[in-house]
Protein backbone atom coordinates (compact mmCIF):
# COMPACT_ATOMS: atom_id res chain seq x y z
CA UNK A 1 0.00 0.00 0.00
CA UNK A 2 1.33 3.69 -1.17
CA UNK A 3 0.92 6.30 1.39
CA UNK A 4 0.45 10.00 -0.24
CA UNK A 5 4.11 12.09 -0.04
CA UNK A 6 3.89 14.40 3.09
CA UNK A 7 5.63 17.37 3.81
CA UNK A 8 5.36 16.41 7.31
CA UNK A 9 8.08 14.66 9.47
CA UNK A 10 7.16 13.34 12.90
CA UNK A 11 10.33 13.08 15.42
CA UNK A 12 9.88 10.43 17.67
CA UNK A 13 10.90 10.87 21.61
CA UNK A 14 13.29 8.05 23.48
CA UNK A 15 10.36 6.02 23.94
CA UNK A 16 9.86 5.19 20.22
CA UNK A 17 6.56 8.12 20.28
CA UNK A 18 6.18 10.71 18.48
CA UNK A 19 7.08 14.02 20.18
CA UNK A 20 7.59 16.28 17.47
CA UNK A 21 6.23 17.21 14.08
CA UNK A 22 8.35 19.57 11.93
CA UNK A 23 6.02 21.23 9.23
CA UNK A 24 6.76 23.74 6.36
CA UNK A 25 6.53 27.31 7.68
CA UNK A 26 4.12 28.22 4.97
CA UNK A 27 1.80 25.25 6.65
CA UNK A 28 2.94 26.11 10.20
CA UNK A 29 1.74 30.18 9.80
CA UNK A 30 -1.80 28.53 8.42
CA UNK A 31 -2.61 26.83 11.92
CA UNK A 32 -5.36 28.72 14.19
CA UNK A 33 -2.58 30.27 16.72
CA UNK A 34 0.15 30.48 14.78
CA UNK A 35 1.23 33.68 14.71
CA UNK A 36 3.29 35.40 11.74
CA UNK A 37 6.48 37.54 13.73
CA UNK A 38 4.98 41.26 13.58
CA UNK A 39 1.88 41.06 12.64
CA UNK A 40 -1.82 40.84 14.37
CA UNK A 41 -4.11 38.07 13.07
CA UNK A 42 -7.44 39.16 11.49
CA UNK A 43 -9.51 36.63 13.94
CA UNK A 44 -7.33 38.80 17.15
CA UNK A 45 -8.64 42.09 15.51
CA UNK A 46 -11.93 40.97 14.64
CA UNK A 47 -12.63 39.71 18.14
CA UNK A 48 -11.40 43.02 19.51
CA UNK A 49 -12.45 45.65 17.26
CA UNK A 50 -16.16 44.17 16.05
CA UNK A 51 -16.83 42.08 19.70
CA UNK A 52 -15.49 44.35 21.88
CA UNK A 53 -13.41 42.37 23.77
CA UNK A 54 -10.08 43.50 25.17
CA UNK A 55 -6.45 42.73 22.88
CA UNK A 56 -5.44 40.32 25.81
CA UNK A 57 -8.53 38.36 25.75
CA UNK A 58 -8.56 38.16 21.92
CA UNK A 59 -5.13 37.08 21.86
CA UNK A 60 -5.42 34.69 24.65
CA UNK A 61 -8.10 33.16 23.18
CA UNK A 62 -6.44 33.22 19.38
CA UNK A 63 -3.60 30.94 20.69
CA UNK A 64 -5.85 28.70 22.64
CA UNK A 65 -4.98 29.57 26.35
CA UNK A 66 -7.33 29.23 29.59
CA UNK A 67 -6.88 32.64 31.52
CA UNK A 68 -5.47 29.66 34.51
CA UNK A 69 -2.69 28.47 31.94
CA UNK A 70 -2.12 32.79 31.45
CA UNK A 71 -1.67 33.44 34.85
CA UNK A 72 0.43 30.58 35.40
CA UNK A 73 2.91 31.83 32.95
CA UNK A 74 2.86 35.12 34.31
CA UNK A 75 3.44 33.78 37.92
CA UNK A 76 0.07 35.34 39.26
CA UNK A 77 -4.07 33.92 40.28
CA UNK A 78 -6.55 33.17 37.68
CA UNK A 79 -8.42 36.22 39.56
CA UNK A 80 -5.45 38.25 39.10
CA UNK A 81 -5.27 37.54 35.61
CA UNK A 82 -8.81 37.96 35.10
CA UNK A 83 -8.71 41.46 36.49
CA UNK A 84 -6.12 42.36 34.29
CA UNK A 85 -7.78 41.20 31.06
CA UNK A 86 -11.07 42.84 31.89
CA UNK A 87 -9.31 46.26 32.95
CA UNK A 88 -9.47 49.10 30.73
CA UNK A 89 -5.94 50.08 30.51
CA UNK A 90 -3.71 47.79 31.99
CA UNK A 91 -0.15 48.85 33.12
CA UNK A 92 2.61 49.20 30.45
CA UNK A 93 4.66 46.63 32.60
CA UNK A 94 1.91 44.28 33.02
CA UNK A 95 1.02 44.38 29.25
CA UNK A 96 5.00 43.48 28.80
CA UNK A 97 4.76 40.41 31.44
CA UNK A 98 1.32 39.67 28.95
CA UNK A 99 3.09 39.65 25.62
CA UNK A 100 5.89 37.58 26.86
CA UNK A 101 3.58 34.92 28.65
CA UNK A 102 1.79 35.21 24.92
CA UNK A 103 5.06 34.90 22.97
CA UNK A 104 4.15 38.18 21.12
CA UNK A 105 6.08 41.80 20.98
CA UNK A 106 4.49 44.35 22.87
CA UNK A 107 3.64 46.25 19.64
CA UNK A 108 1.17 43.20 18.96
CA UNK A 109 -0.48 43.41 21.83
CA UNK A 110 -0.83 47.21 22.23
CA UNK A 111 -1.49 48.19 18.61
Amino acid sequence: MMTAPTNVQTILGGDGKPAYVVVPYDDFIKLRGAVRPGTIPNTVVGRHVMEGVSLLQAWREYLMLTQAEMAERMGITQAGYAQIESAKRPRKATLEKASAALGITIEQLVY
